[in-house]
């Protein structure tokens, strides 16, 4: 018989879930109207970019892609987060999300790619602009992005998702005004490489975003652990707010999606009669201060006679 006892926390049970579940729907909602307007207008932006001849509303339109990508993740998080765990996926199908991350950085690099070699083509070979058209289009964006701006800030906006969600429709704001600039610009000056200028300012914005994306999905899709819960620091920590802790070790930290973090661990106590307490403190402290949702928590024991540490308590310990 191994020496050792099994801690799992999952969820508080002091949470009040009809709460919980009411704020789930509320975004889910938030979210999926925002999508429909980002995505329909997307296409509008792509019509007048094309009619109008505006690589800068073109460049606007793929940074709105981003954002409509955006929000689909996070009403999928939210549906698939819904879809139970079987026998096969154990975890469930959180990890969608993660792999949808991905796909869609990979998408962006492609469109940023496209967005430079259009402006490389236009400096030299520059096209006509409809201005008006273009201001027009642009303005609508304008709007749009403030809409849902406004929507995705009602309500909760702790979710990962809706913050991420908020940053990228801000991003497009300005991808917005930056085409009000260059419509009104080409107006009043007829000067005409201002457009693909801005539809590459554009272009790095979007750049930024999909770096970002890919290293976070790649990042959790290799087990990484999360900025705010390195073994290191759990190690650190646990001893200020565990008295009874003798050592922890064995640490491995990481994430099933953006947000769910697990971690498995060995502790030993100070006094194997206070091992069932020590897993329940440690359990309440990845929680609390680290935002750890699942620990399964192995015991060393102190003492090498089996029975003896066996019948100090009983085999295992549960938390929640």
């Amino acid at each position: 018989m191994p020496h050792s006892h099994h801690g799992h926390h999952g969820h508080g049970s002091d949470h009040d879930h009809s709460h919980v579940h009411e704020v789930t729907s509320a975004n889910q909602r938030k979210v999926l109207i925002s999508f429909v307007l980002i995505f329909s207008f997307m296409w509008v932006e792509v019509i007048g970019g094309w009619l109008s001849g505006s690589l800068a509303l073109l460049a606007d339109a793929g940074h709105m892609l981003t954002d409509a990508a955006a929000l689909a993740l996070a009403y999928a998080a939210f549906r698939v987060g819904k879809k139970a765990a079987d026998s096969k996926r154990t975890f469930g199908y959180l990890r969608v999300e993660v792999i949808a991350c991905l796909l869609n950085a990979a998408t962006l690099f492609l469109i940023v790619v496209w967005i430079a070699y259009e402006a490389w083509q236009r400096f030299f070979d520059p096209g006509e602009i409809l201005a008006g058209a273009m201001l027009a289009v642009a303005v609508g964006g304008l709007l749009v992005n403030a809409l849902v701006l406004w929507i995705m800030t009602r309500g909760d906006r702790d979710h990962v998702n809706v913050q991420g969600a908020i940053v990228h429709v801000l991003g497009d704001l300005l991808g917005s005004v930056g085409a009000i600039v260059a419509s009104v610009v080409i107006m009043l000056t007829g000067w005409t490489p201002i457009d693909p200028l801005l539809s590459v300012v554009v272009a790095l914005i979007i750049l930024r975003s999909a770096w970002r994306l890919m290293g976070k999905s790649i990042h959790i899709l290799l087990e990484g652990a999360p900025e705010h819960a390195s073994p290191e620091a759990i190690i650190n920590d646990l001893p200020r707010h565990v008295p009874g802790l003798a050592e922890a070790r064995h640490i491995h930290v990481w994430q099933l999606t953006s947000g769910r973090t697990m971690a498995t661990l060995h502790v030993r106590a100070k006094s194997d009669a206070d091992a069932p307490a020590v897993v329940r403190r440690v359990a309440q402290v990845l929680e609390e201060e680290f935002d750890i949702e699942h620990a399964t928590i192995e015991i060393d024991w102190n003492s090498e006679d089996e029975l003896s540490a066996c019948s100090l308590q009983p085999q295992s310990v549960t938390t929640t």
